[in-house]
């Protein structure tokens, strides 16, 4: 597997996990760790069914479908396995999970995308590698 399909799996669960844990610091625990991961479970399946489902790992980070895919999924089915589950759908918990889980899960691939297209901007046009013969040299340049 490439590298930067585990990153971007890694990134994915990392969100969920963010989620889950900011979701239960605004409400009283007795064990921390344990009350995130009942949390995050539903989520983290629905991530990974999703991660299936729009074949992510041949290219994980494009917005539009991937990154789009696995926001819904992610919120949709997460949202299902965590109602049969006995866990609460209360309204402002559908709003925000949506909310937050987008920010997240596309708020990465948004970084990522601005990234590349800003190094795409400045590497030199034509050059088959940086620095290479794509550039001529400069006068007096020789030597330095």
């Amino acid at each position: 597997m490439r590298t930067r399909t585990v990153l971007a799996a890694v990134a994915d669960a990392a969100c969920i996990v963010t989620f889950a844990a900011v979701g239960r610091s605004s409400h009283a625990g007795a064990d921390a760790v344990l009350d995130v991961l009942r949390v995050a479970w539903p989520f983290l399946t629905a991530g990974a069914l999703t991660w299936v489902v729009t074949r992510a790992w041949r290219d994980p980070v494009p917005m539009w479908p991937v990154g789009v895919g696995i926001w819904a999924g992610t919120w949709g089915v997460g949202m299902l396995l965590r109602g049969l589950s006995g866990g609460g759908l209360a309204p402002t918990f559908l709003l925000v999970a949506a909310t937050a889980l987008a920010a997240l899960l596309l708020g990465w691939r948004g970084i990522v995308a601005l990234v590349s297209a800003t190094r795409g901007a400045r590497s030199p046009r034509g050059s088959a590698q940086p620095g290479s013969a794509g550039r001529s040299a400069q006068p007096g340049s020789a030597g330095r």
